[in-house]
């Protein structure tokens, strides 16, 4: 695991699946999808989980996260053979070392474990929202 990663300083709910690998990570709990990434968490709210759908790597090697409010930019290595998913919320928190901060809408595509998967499933339910 990279030693970049930011220590959790809160979650909302109760835990049910974390994991992490070197480059990302991901934990779910009653309430949140929390992605893990180094120097960056993003807080994703169950309840503003508009779509998860599956995301076909067509040929694609790199995705390039672009933030047009600022001059940063985020390059994200897709696995072949990993199923990746594409999260679309309607809100979003960020935590990066400089603090806290809210975005809008915003589009995550993220590989996502089938036992992963079930948990999200079992907390979103709640929802009203299933994942086929």
């Amino acid at each position: 695991m990279d030693s970049n990663f930011i220590q959790m300083k809160f979650h909302e709910g109760d835990l049910k699946m974390s994991h992490k690998k070197k480059d990302y990570g991901l934990t779910v709990t009653t309430k949140e999808l929390i992605l893990h990434k180094p120097h960056i968490n993003y807080y994703l709210k169950l309840e503003h989980i508009i779509t998860i759908i599956p995301y076909k790597n067509k040929g694609v090697n790199t995705i390039t996260f672009i933030n047009k409010r600022s001059e940063n930019q985020e390059l994200t290595q897709l696995s072949l053979g990993t199923e990746h998913f594409r999260i679309y919320v309607q809100a979003a928190t960020v935590h990066n070392r400089s603090g806290l901060f809210e975005l809008g809408p915003t589009d995550v595509i993220i590989p996502i474990h089938p036992s992963m998967l079930r948990a999200i499933s079992e907390s979103i339910q709640p929802n009203g929202l299933t994942i086929f």
